[in-house]
């Protein structure tokens, strides 16, 4: 099958891949210059996504992987071509976080206050003048850069922040919406849609967006995940947050991976926010959960059937493996960066790849042996995955895998899935959501 697979940041690079791998006949377009070296030698590449529309045809299929596509998608469709992604509709509920609260409230499920603001300067008056534990986010991105959870009840940790990003010249035009800060425990439920309904398991998933160890640092995009699928359909989390969301999704025309991220309590769960696109790196542990192909998968979701997805029971652990300037990003012309660098693997056997997932890499031409190195210089380099049926055997498999990727500065979270294990399965498990 013909597959053009369309990305604006390789959010899901490696499905490209192992679309490839699986035997089809891959094209991949990165709309992100300074990414456009990332695969270079490991699949076929576009240059004009458009332009190759023709090639891929009717009979093929057209992945897109992140927001921003909504209307070409939508456009697609309507002509007659085999779409896996979003919409126009259905992306706004992530792009749009005011928008999506009121979809969220008007379907029945918790949410907690939420305002976005065109400038920094507003939305420190409203923290002041309304003093509360604030959550800083990104308004309309899906970058975590400025993402900051106050400690204070009365917000002034999150004011003295976005003063001093009134005062960079790097963020002192951004667009921040902030929500109320609530306790309890963070985790996302996720299934995939087809357009009319829901196929394959339910997945429940716990990120670990901080830097460090023990959740200390600044927020990045996420430093790793544990997750596990379940196919009970009774389950209270999942009844409280995605079915709800079934009316809704079919007027958007959605069809992929759709992820609402809570905080879960005693009182139930409040949404936080969706992820209406193949996540990263949570699309890397599907690929560890999957038993199926992708390509029949994608390409079952696209035309809106069912789909008997073979999945695997257990727990899965995904951790990043880093390099600076990560988690800043830096213009590529200024200071050191890791662009060109040799990535190193020591003792791995033939099983060890299947658990190794490539982000900003590519191969060198004419060498004896597959020699990968770093392709851009963002520091996103690759993931690493374990599955086991306990979180410590997941844990296992993941951390003595990454000790064979040699990498000079790389660094990765060694606690991906502990406060799990040491308190918040056995909260969820008190208030009735495991």
């Amino acid at each position: 099958m013909k597959i053009l697979f369309i990305s604006k940041e390789l959010m899901a690079g490696h499905v490209a891949y192992l679309l490839q791998k699986e035997g089809h006949d891959v094209r991949l377009y990165i709309e992100e210059k300074d990414s456009r070296n990332c695969f270079d030698n490991l699949i076929a590449k576009s240059e004009n996504w458009k332009s190759d529309i023709s090639w891929v045809g009717k009979d093929g299929l057209i992945v897109f992987d992140d927001t921003g596509y909504g209307k070409e998608q939508d456009k697609l469709r309507a002509e007659g071509y085999t779409v896996f992604g979003g919409s126009a509709k259905s992306e706004k509920l992530e792009t749009n976080r005011e928008f999506g609260q009121e979809v969220f409230k008007k379907n029945g499920l918790k949410t907690m206050p939420l305002k976005e603001f065109s400038n920094l300067d507003d939305a420190i008056v409203f923290a002041k003048e309304n003093p509360k534990p604030w959550v800083i986010k990104r308004s309309g991105k899906t970058s975590k850069f400025l993402t900051y959870v106050s400690k204070f009840d009365d917000g002034r940790d999150s004011i003295t922040l976005m003063k001093n990003y009134l005062n960079n010249k790097k963020t002192s035009k951004s667009k921040v919406a902030l929500h109320e800060r609530i306790d309890g425990v963070e985790m996302g439920v996720a299934r995939y849609f087809n357009g009319s309904d829901w196929v394959g398991p339910i997945e429940f998933n716990v990120e670990h967006t901080f830097l460090l160890p023990g959740d200390i640092g600044p927020a990045t995009s996420e430093m790793g995940t544990l997750a596990w699928y379940s196919d009970d359909f009774n389950n209270k989390l999942y009844k409280e947050t995605l079915e709800p969301m079934t009316k809704h999704l079919r007027k958007t025309g959605f069809r992929g991976d759709f992820s609402l991220n809570c905080i879960v309590n005693e009182t139930g769960a409040y949404i936080l926010e969706a992820t209406t696109r193949l996540g990263s790196p949570i699309v890397h542990l599907q690929s560890e959960l999957h038993d199926s192909p992708w390509g029949e998968f994608m390409l079952a979701i696209a035309r809106g059937e069912s789909y008997d997805l073979k999945w695997k029971k257990g727990y899965g652990v995904v951790v990043l493996v880093a390099i600076p300037p990560f988690p800043y990003l830096s213009e590529s012309s200024k200071g050191i960066t890791p662009f060109g660098m040799d990535i190193h693997f020591k003792n791995m056997n033939e099983a060890d790849w299947d658990h190794i997932h490539f982000d900003e890499i590519a191969k060198r031409r004419q060498t004896e042996h597959d020699q990968y190195f770093i392709a851009d210089n963002k520091g996103y380099v690759l993931y690493v995955t374990g599955i086991g049926q306990s979180v410590q055997e997941a844990q296992k498999q993941v951390y003595d895998l990454t000790k064979k990727v040699i990498i000079p500065r790389m660094m990765y979270r060694n606690d991906i899935g502990q406060s799990f294990i040491d308190t918040n399965q056995q909260k969820l498990t008190e208030w009735g959501y495991l």
